[in-house]
């Protein structure tokens, strides 16, 4: 009889569906091109359908639920959500080592920003780890980092004494080398700050700022990526990946890169130049209605003081910050990939 009762309970255990897992999951900011066209349809269907049914996402934003950016990555790490996603300059203020995975100016390509991702994706992966206590799943990219201004300039050297805001630490860092006051805003208040006068430029995407409407609060558009491209970083809560079973593991591996990761990076390869012709009417946009930016060209010695001031200046500020250690191992790796080296 007991035989009997234990083949039963066999065959029903193996008969029976697999438990659902259920993810609680914080998306990057919700009305931007990476979580509409990416997020969501990759966390809301993609790897629901992928796992059969088996995972289950409630999905939400930073924005949405009120949260203070440079908590996020904590919060995820706490274990009071499962999976989060946003900018890692976000959180270079608990891992200045971070801020090594967006460096301006050296990648002027989306190839070339992937490549130096890629590159830095090992010391990325130990910063989440031993900082967030969480499992970093894809590193996506916002556009290039350009600057708006609501002030009349014509190259680099007009943002000297201006009041800029910077899209993350180093990209402060560089432009208080150039000559302008970095100023800390975050992201939603920049239209405002911008029509008040508390900033004169702001540094973001070309595509993001099309989309949040600044070009109804400032004038004039250079496409210098003064702050990189501001990659977002997925991660889930350590505790939570090691309790998925190796199968959901690589179920989630695998199709976040090459239905996540993997699109959004082709769809930035030609978004500067389409972001542009939306922002200043030179060309067609594809995205909505053209707006009428002046835009102003950075030229090659714009591009060389930039860059040379970030060799010099920037980058061995955030090494004595970092540590050597860091220094020493993005040389090996992210340097060594972009051709830059931090004496």
């Amino acid at each position: 009889m007991n035989k009997t009762l234990s083949i039963l309970a066999a065959s029903l255990a193996l008969a029976a569906p697999a438990m659902a897992e259920n993810l609680s999951v914080v998306g990057s900011w919700s009305g931007l091109p990476l979580h509409k066209q990416f997020e969501v349809p990759y966390w809301t269907k993609i790897l629901p359908e992928a796992s059969g049914g088996t995972l289950k996402v409630e999905l939400t934003t930073h924005n949405q639920m009120g949260l203070g950016l440079g908590d996020i990555y904590n919060l995820l790490g706490q274990g009071v959500f499962d999976v989060a996603m946003t900018v890692a300059d976000y959180a270079v203020a608990d891992a200045p080592e971070l801020e090594g995975l967006d460096v301006p100016l050296v990648a002027l390509t989306a190839d070339q920003a992937r490549a130096m991702v890629d590159a830095a994706r090992p010391m990325v992966d130990d910063i989440f780890r031993d900082r967030f206590n969480a499992k970093v799943l894809a590193i996506a990219p916002y556009p290039p980092q350009v600057v708006f201004c609501n002030a009349k300039i014509s190259g680099l050297d007009d943002l000297k004494g201006l009041k800029v805001r910077a899209s993350g630490r180093m990209t402060a860092k560089l432009l208080e080398a150039l000559g302008a006051e970095g100023v800390n805003i975050a992201f939603s208040e920049v239209p405002g700050a911008l029509q008040k006068g508390v900033v004169d430029c702001a540094v973001t995407g070309a595509g993001s700022g099309y989309s949040a409407g600044w070009w109804e609060v400032s004038t004039h558009l250079m496409p210098l990526p003064l702050g990189g491209w501001d990659p977002v970083v997925t991660a889930m809560n350590m505790d939570k990946w090691n309790s998925l079973d190796a199968k959901t593991q690589s179920l989630i591996e695998t199709t976040i890169k090459t239905k996540f990761e993997d699109p959004a990076w082709a769809s930035a390869q030609n978004a500067l130049a389409g972001d542009i012709a939306c922002l200043t009417g030179n060309g067609t946009c594809a995205a909505g209605e053209a707006r009428s930016m002046t835009l102003v060209k950075a030229t090659d010695a714009d591009f060389a003081k930039a860059r040379g001031i970030l060799e010099t200046q920037v980058l061995p500020e955030w090494a004595k910050r970092a540590g050597r250690d860091w220094a020493d191992r993005w040389n090996a790796s992210v340097g060594k990939t972009v051709g830059v080296t931090i004496p």
